[in-house]
């Protein structure tokens, strides 16, 4: 009994360890609630804190309180005797079991008004002038469009989404094919994303850097490599990569570049991508117009660099298999040049 018992002190002590090393954990990296970058995050991350601190301290008593039965229970070498009721015994039981009872309620009723008050609060309404931004979930991808009244200003990119700093942007989610759900844990919670329900999500960013978001319902094979990026930057910052993303794609600066427009013109590229400025106006795929700025290809699968671009057209299936893009069979004359062409659309 008293090894069993050891034994379960041993292990509470070492899920005690755990708990900060858990919290640490929680806060580092690029993409976390408890790294909140926006007021609607904050929220979420102070009712995460209020259960943490208030869970927290309930189980540290009660390890105290097993502690302490376990060492008087040791100090008594004598065996145990059947005990007699004891009046004033049992009273102060009732009264520490009935205490603890409604401390246990206080608390729950507790957390029950923070939940609601938190849910309230992040039904936020978009701010006048808030940025409009139309986000469409795709088998595994997100294309990104920043509205505007002429259609000629409209940007479209993928996977990557800059916001200026403290300024309202609501997004308009939608998903032609199955449920995704759009989570950028930074800044908001989840929003599902339902085939033929179009929904919205509004935030306002507090804090400037990059930050990672993802598809948080499960959609498929790549589910788990169906990633983006939010760029949070200031407002002057934010315009300016707005109107160089309204720029058509860059004209080919030598013989290779031009050859590689050819061989995108020519092969099956162009049935599925659209480059600002060319003929290409296909949107099966994702915009390219602006391709060699991205960080990431597929995604967030791969870097966007010159040896994984090149894997990633010559054969994306060896790389995101179940990936919708099929391989391209081109010489390795074409595929450079193509690579070369592509690597300069920024």
């Amino acid at each position: 009994m008293q090894n069993r018992t050891g034994t379960s002190l041993t292990l509470n002590f070492r899920l005690l360890l755990c708990i900060p090393i858990m919290a640490l954990t929680g806060c580092s990296g690029m993409q976390s609630a408890l790294n909140p970058a926006g007021a609607q995050a904050g929220r979420i991350s102070g009712l995460w804190w209020l259960f943490f601190f208030v869970l927290t301290s309930v189980y540290v008593l009660v390890l105290i309180f097993t502690i302490a039965v376990f060492f008087r229970r040791h100090r008594s070498s004598l065996p145990l005797a059947p005990e007699l009721p004891h009046p004033p015994r049992e009273r102060r039981a009732q009264t520490i079991v009935g205490s603890a009872v409604g401390v246990t309620v206080i608390i729950l009723f507790v957390f029950l008004f923070a939940e609601f008050a938190t849910g309230h609060s992040l039904q936020e309404q978009p701010e006048p002038g808030a940025l409009q931004i139309k986000v469409t979930g795709r088998q595994w991808w997100w294309e990104v469009q920043y509205q505007d009244p002429t259609p000629s200003r409209m940007v479209t990119t993928a996977n990557e989404i800059h916001v200026p700093v403290g300024r309202s942007v609501q997004f308009q989610l939608q998903s032609p094919d199955v449920i995704h759900s759009f989570w950028a844990p930074n800044f908001h919670g989840k929003k599902d994303l339902i085939p033929g329900h179009p929904t919205t999500l509004t935030f306002k960013a507090t804090t400037p850097g990059t930050f990672r978001g993802q598809c948080a319902e499960y959609c498929g094979f790549q589910h788990a490599h169906m990633r983006f990026v939010i760029v949070a930057e200031s407002t002057n910052d934010f315009q300016t990569w707005l109107e160089q993303q309204r720029q058509p794609g860059r004209e080919p600066g030598d013989e290779t570049e031009k050859k590689g427009k050819e061989v995108f013109m020519s092969a099956s590229c162009v049935m599925c991508h659209t480059i600002q400025g060319t003929p290409a106006r296909a949107t099966v795929g994702p915009d390219l117009t602006h391709l060699g700025s991205r960080p990431f290809l597929g995604a967030g699968t791969i870097p966007n660099n010159l040896g994984h671009l090149g894997g990633w057209v010559l054969d994306p299936q060896s790389i995101k298999p179940g990936v919708h893009m099929p391989q391209n069979n081109l010489s390795p004359g074409d595929l450079r040049a193509l690579i070369a062409y592509l690597e300069s659309l920024k």
